[in-house]
């Protein structure tokens, strides 16, 4: 059930990071440029996944620590998994353009990205007082 509920989760990230990657593209970009464009999507992008992480970490369940850092690895795997895809399957863009939203020189911040979404579930259970409740009953 907890892989379940943790896939609906990241169901649910993937199509609010669309919509911001949507708002960045079509209004975003035009008005600021490509490079300022993702460092306020990347912004914006941090903030929702938290939201959304503590919106629904006591919902996931889990009694165990190891299990935040699984969820997290897993909604990392998922999301590389579907950015790398639809650039390149769906959008068509090459290695280069996709390598570049990952190198942190030429200001790609999707790794810092990528390690927010993997702590993302450790942090919204600090937030809500979930690891605390955990402690509590073992």
């Amino acid at each position: 059930m907890l892989f379940l509920r943790s896939m609906i989760v990241w169901l649910v990230f993937i199509l609010t990071e669309s919509l911001n990657g949507t708002v960045r593209n079509l209004w975003l970009t035009p008005s600021l440029g490509d490079f300022w464009a993702h460092q306020i999507s990347f912004f914006t992008g941090s903030i929702i996944v938290l939201a959304i992480a503590t919106i629904f970490v006591k919902w996931l369940d889990v009694t165990r620590t190891s299990q935040l850092f699984s969820i997290g690895l897993l909604w990392l795997l998922l999301t590389l998994t579907f950015e790398i895809c639809l650039g390149r399957f769906i959008l068509g863009y090459s290695w280069e353009r996709i390598a570049a939203d990952y190198n942190l020189l030429q200001g790609g911040l999707m790794p810092i990205g990528l390690i927010l979404l993997m702590l993302a579930p450790f942090i919204a259970a600090k937030i809500r007082g979930v690891l605390k409740e955990m402690n509590q009953s073992t």
